[in-house]
């Protein structure tokens, strides 16, 4: 008597094992900006722009668009980064919290110039548009 293992059924043997997405396969990509997550309220919100702040944003997010993602988050990684949400301050914390988004685990910052950052939710080479911080406050201990 052999001792051979039962099986119900057989492997299928033409499996093929699936590779994830590449994280960074945008990385060769221009970047490219949706607006639909922006918001308008305190303390983070686009609604206190006057006109002279608002081109000079469209001016170096025109200029972004003229770099590949690799550029951006490789090269200059020290001004343009993922930051984790545990690191943020209180009110940002809270700010996602009420704004139905408490499951992010990152937010991506863009530096403009000095202080003035842009925050948003980098997906796949594509930068959801969320608050304007003029005064690096969004995350003062990164």
């Amino acid at each position: 008597m052999s001792k051979k293992p039962k099986f119900r059924f057989a492997p299928d043997d033409k499996k093929v094992p699936r590779l994830a997405v590449d994280p960074t396969s945008f990385h060769t990509k221009k970047p490219s900006w949706r607006f639909s997550k922006m918001e308008f309220c305190d303390p983070y919100g686009w609604h206190v722009l006057n006109a002279a702040t608002l081109q000079e944003i469209r001016e170096k997010l025109k200029y972004f668009e003229t770099m590949t993602w690799a550029q951006i988050l490789v090269v200059a990684k020290k001004q343009n980064h993922t930051v984790s949400v545990d690191l943020l301050e209180a009110d940002a914390k809270a700010r996602l919290r009420d704004s139905g988004q408490g499951d992010l685990e990152e937010l991506f910052s863009l530096h403009l110039t000095g202080k003035k950052r842009i925050w948003g939710i980098l997906r796949e080479g594509v930068l959801n548009l969320l608050w304007w911080d003029p005064d690096h406050s969004v995350g003062k201990s990164i």
